[in-house]
């Protein structure tokens, strides 16, 4: 499927979606993560199509999420590697992973649980105030015009207008 941008749009959240929107991206991105570097085991894990999973890791290499690199032992196999940018969206994963484990769990139970590395223990990540440090719920958080606002946003002003409503 082609890249297609939001380019309608201003937002962050649009631009987001170019990169890594397209149905399976995530989960590719999830394989990576996981230290799944090739391309047999990458297919093998999500039961995706060799084109589509051809294209999408085209293009996450294109955005530069991932580094395509020639696999050790010669040949002409090769290994896919996340860069920085890449493992930054680990965080998304973890967010849409406690969502899901909230809202979609399978019966049975979540069927992975994170661990923090440096404590080694089951790690449930939230999201916090950068300034204050405390936690931040649904309904606490308001979205005002930034630097890139267009003259539209700028009107808008704080959204939701509301305290207490979820915004992104």
């Amino acid at each position: 499927m082609p890249y297609r941008p939001f380019s309608e749009q201003n937002c962050s959240i649009a631009n987001a979606l170019a990169v890594v929107g397209e149905r399976w991206s995530l989960l590719v991105m999830r394989e990576i993560l996981f230290g799944r570097s090739r391309f047999s085991e990458i297919k093998r894990n999500l039961g995706v199509a060799p084109n589509i999973l051809s294209d999408r890791l085209q293009q996450l290499v294109e955005h530069g999420l991932l580094e395509r690199r020639p696999a050790g032992g010669g040949g002409e196999s090769h290994e896919y590697v996340a860069t920085p940018k890449g493992r930054a969206v680990s965080p998304v994963l973890s967010a849409l992973l406690r969502w899901g484990d909230d809202y979609a769990v399978p019966e049975g139970g979540p069927p992975r649980i994170q661990v923090h590395v440096p404590c080694g223990h089951d790690a449930y990540p939230r999201l916090h105030c950068s300034y204050c440090g405390e936690p931040i719920g649904p309904g606490e958080l308001q979205s005002r015009p930034g630097p890139g606002a267009t003259p539209k946003q700028i009107a808008d002003g704080i959204l939701p207008r509301t305290a207490g409503t979820p915004t992104a």
